[in-house]
């Protein structure tokens, strides 16, 4: 049976923090697991770069920190006799589990983020830029796309502080109070709801985002912060 690479040395290679031997070139050329596997580093190693917007990521799972107090007690014991003959940059042991480490904190965060960037392979339907009414501030502001698999994605910014939550409608201009509930924004910048099956778009096209109370009445409180047309 083919051995496989040592994961840590497929995630520094996967992170072009070493260069590949010869020997591992040819065995990656041979052996699909480590393939796959190098590829979806590097996949995970682009989205990370590609979300650096990203303020909170979530803490990896305590049993890849137990890997990385392991590792790095282990590189306190003497090693003697052992070169290594390969252009690279110096790095210590212990930097690969930290890497990994990182590497899962990405993975958590794009569940949320960076994973949802290949789900929006679907084609964008509508989009509509949402403009603050006249008593909102006038840096508030968003942004809204609809994708042909039933998601909207909103993103907002600087929405007035609610003791009660913001909720996205789909409004019906040539009929005022004809419109449909989407969903509540989660209190963050970006969202992603799903339209209800059977709008259309082309009637019910006018974005709102309302303050609404918690008082157990479903329709709109009439109290709008944000709006925009959908277009195609």
């Amino acid at each position: 049976m083919q051995q496989h690479l040592d994961p840590d040395r497929l995630v520094l290679l996967a992170l072009s923090e070493e260069v590949e031997e010869p020997t591992e070139i040819d065995h990656l050329e041979h052996c699909a697991g480590c393939r796959h596997e190098i590829q979806a580093l590097r996949d995970v190693a682009e989205i990370g770069a590609e979300t650096g917007a990203i303020r909170d990521l979530p803490a990896p799972p305590e049993h890849v920190w137990q890997a990385i107090r392991a590792d790095v007690a282990a590189t306190r014991a003497p090693v003697t006799g052992l070169t290594r003959h390969r252009v690279r940059r110096a790095r210590p042991r212990w930097l690969a589990p930290v890497l990994a480490a990182a590497a899962a904190a990405v993975i958590a965060a794009a569940g949320t983020v960076g994973f949802d960037r290949f789900a929006d392979r679907a084609p964008v339907l509508a989009r509509a830029t949402l403009a603050p009414l006249e008593t909102v501030p006038p840096n508030a502001g968003g942004a809204v796309q609809v994708f042909s698999d039933g998601r909207l994605r909103i993103d907002v910014q600087n929405l007035p502080l609610t003791s009660g939550f913001h909720e996205v409608w789909l409004l019906d201009p040539d009929t005022p109070g004809k419109m449909v509930a989407v969903g509540n924004l989660p209190g963050r910048a970006e969202a992603v709801l799903t339209v209800p099956a059977g709008t259309d778009l082309n009637r019910y096209r006018l974005v709102d985002i309302s303050d609404e109370p918690h008082d157990g009445d479903a329709t709109h409180s009439g109290k709008s912060l944000l709006r925009g047309t959908l277009t195609k």
